[in-house]
């Protein structure tokens, strides 16, 4: 039973993640969080659509949302995770947005700080990776950002390993306005266990395949089977657009595919708590990036032009 006013004292709001490619969104989220929700790769624009993770900090409830990285669209399907990126970014109580303190302000960053400057949420900078840069640098980076536009608060830590992200959390949960949380206590993700495993995969595809995969590959879920005995039977699609993408997916006498089937597999069980059973199968669909049924399936807007 809660104590007489305990509801009021509660907190709930939503910080969305925003940035370039690989300015470690993602790792920052699962450190947040606590626990692996998010995809991470070496890869830049692997987060491909809103993923959200539930902290609590004292009486806060934070819902993250780590956003695609934003960059300069080419493609249909860039588009759509731009346009999703700045969607998140219009919703939420807090904006934070996180930068690669090592690139310091790219065209990439500029063109991010432009655009923020129409957003009406509370806006927090957050320098990543310092571990890896001088303290000096540092300052330096914070005070030019700030110059630019002006934000309520300036974190530096390195997501990697964990510096600085219990203050960062700890002042983001004082930002969230007071309400009642919006999801139970032990929850820690709005993805649906299916999405979250097709992203495993996809993590694995990227991890085995980064220098021979391009990024025209996508994973879903195609069956999820409760067992008798507690396990799962999860079959899934790796959609290619090319033939040649098919054999390097399978690799020599299936090699490929069955050590990202077992990497796969362990983490999926892992996030599900239960034994799987996974199956993968690889298929070729040369123009998935243009079908709207796809999008939908990934949570995305699908882009007109």
């Amino acid at each position: 039973m809660s104590e007489p006013g305990h509801e009021q004292e509660r907190r709930c709001g939503f910080v969305a993640l925003i940035g370039a490619p690989n300015a470690g969104k993602s790792t920052l989220l699962n450190q947040l969080v606590g626990a692996k929700i998010s995809i991470v790769s070496r890869k830049v624009q692997t987060t491909r659509t809103l993923v959200r993770g539930i902290a609590l900090q004292g009486e806060a409830q934070i819902i993250f949302v780590d956003t695609p990285g934003i960059f300069a669209p080419r493609r249909r399907l860039d588009r759509a995770m731009v346009a999703s990126a700045w969607g998140g970014a219009s919703d939420a109580d807090v904006v934070a947005l996180l930068i690669d303190a090592r690139k310091g302000i790219d065209d990439e960053v500029q063109e991010i700080l432009r655009s923020l400057e129409g957003v009406k949420a509370r806006r927090v900078l957050i320098l990543n990776k310092i571990d890896l840069v001088a303290r000096p640098s540092l300052l330096e980076l914070a005070a030019a950002v700030n110059e630019k536009l002006a934000f309520a608060e300036t974190f530096m830590i390195s997501a990697t390993n964990g510096d600085g992200v219990v203050t960062l959390k700890d002042h983001l949960a004082a930002m969230m306005p007071t309400g009642p949380w919006l999801y139970p206590e032990d929850q820690i993700s709005e993805a649906p266990i299916r999405a979250l495993a097709a992203e495993i995969t996809r993590e694995k595809i990227f991890e085995r395949l980064h220098d021979e995969l391009p990024y025209q590959s996508t994973v879903e879920t195609e069956s999820w089977e409760e067992k008798s005995d507690g396990s799962a039977r999860v079959e899934q699609t790796i959609f290619v657009t090319r033939e040649g993408h098919r054999k390097i997916v399978l690799g020599e006498g299936g090699r490929t595919i069955k050590a990202i089937g077992t990497a796969a597999r362990r983490e999926i069980a892992e996030a599900a708590e239960q034994k799987i059973h996974l199956f993968l199968f690889v298929k070729v669909r040369e123009n998935w990036a243009d079908d709207p049924e796809h999008y939908r399936t990934m949570g995305l807007e699908f882009p007109k032009n």
